[in-house]
């Protein structure tokens, strides 16, 4: 991975956001507090497109010679490859890469991939589901040979994209054979985030929720939707705790409720990923 080389170059790290919950960005924020630590940019900086700081008005206050927008979304979906990059002014084609890159007024500026599914964002998911299982390993922890992993994504049927990447670091995974089984299951399509309890061949299930922020479907939609009443979810966000009990029980089995990806540390070296692979493409771009 090239960490040098960027001394006049700007990062912005992209975040959806929401003006509902107030920790809907904070994955965004750690992560760039975590690159500016590391000084490889001239200026790291945060942006959004449902909350402040505004991502345009983030890209107005920028002056170095090159620019690197990175999307801290899990899919290449319809916001991250369509509505976001267009209102900032690309029109980015499947498959050309070169669209993600312009020259404006002596700026190179590159929208970069999402992060989401970039390979080595198994490791990150593997990692949560170990970290779980370390943390709460009552009544033992159970070996991975015996668990059933599912990888918990939101999914749309408006755009085909959004399951895609899911589904593929559950095959980067399953690859890997080291669960029993590996799923993906969704908020909104098919299989259901709530029929992993059918699913699963065996006793020991982990759950991991692939969505960057933990936000309200990681901390409310989902422990619902695998069986914690409304009310008591609610009773317990409101009172600052975490809304599933690890390991739960039903039907004869035990589950696992992990952390969602975005803050974990590898993810800083995936951002940094992202960017390698711009550079490359910004010294393949024609000069403006």
């Amino acid at each position: 991975m090239v960490q040098e080389g960027y001394s006049d170059a700007s990062l912005v790290l992209l975040g959806h956001g929401s003006t509902l919950d107030a920790g809907a960005g904070a994955a965004v924020f750690h992560q760039a507090s975590e690159l500016r630590r590391r000084k490889i940019f001239a200026e790291v900086r945060e942006g959004f497109w449902k909350q402040e700081p505004a991502v345009k008005d983030v890209l107005a206050e920028l002056t170095t010679p090159r620019l690197f927008i990175v999307p801290m979304f899990v899919s290449e979906g319809y916001f991250s490859q369509t509505v976001i990059p267009r209102s900032l002014g690309f029109e980015i084609e499947k498959d050309r890469d070169a669209n993600r890159v312009q020259r404006r007024e002596g700026r190179t500026i590159a929208y970069c991939k999402a992060i989401g599914p970039h390979d080595r964002m198994a490791d990150v998911l593997m990692t949560r589901a170990s970290e779980v299982i370390d943390q709460f390993p009552f009544p033992r922890p159970p070996q991975p040979r015996e668990t059933t992993l599912f990888i918990a994504g939101h999914g749309t049927e408006q755009e085909e994209n959004s399951r895609r990447a899911i589904e593929h670091q559950a095959r980067l995974i399953q690859k890997r054979q080291v669960y029993d089984d590996v799923h993906a299951v969704f908020l909104e399509e098919e299989p259901r985030i709530a029929d992993c309890w059918q699913m699963a061949r065996t006793r020991n299930i982990v759950v991991v929720p692939f969505f960057i922020s933990d936000g309200l479907h990681v901390k409310k939609d989902i422990p619902q939707l695998l069986g914690g009443s409304g009310l008591g979810v609610a009773r317990l966000l409101q009172a600052g705790q975490p809304a599933w009990r690890n390991p739960t029980e039903r039907n004869g089995k035990l589950l696992w409720y992990a952390k969602s990806v975005g803050t974990h540390p590898m993810v800083a070296d995936i951002i940094l990923a992202r960017v390698d692979e711009a550079a490359a493409w910004c010294s393949e771009a024609p000069k403006a």
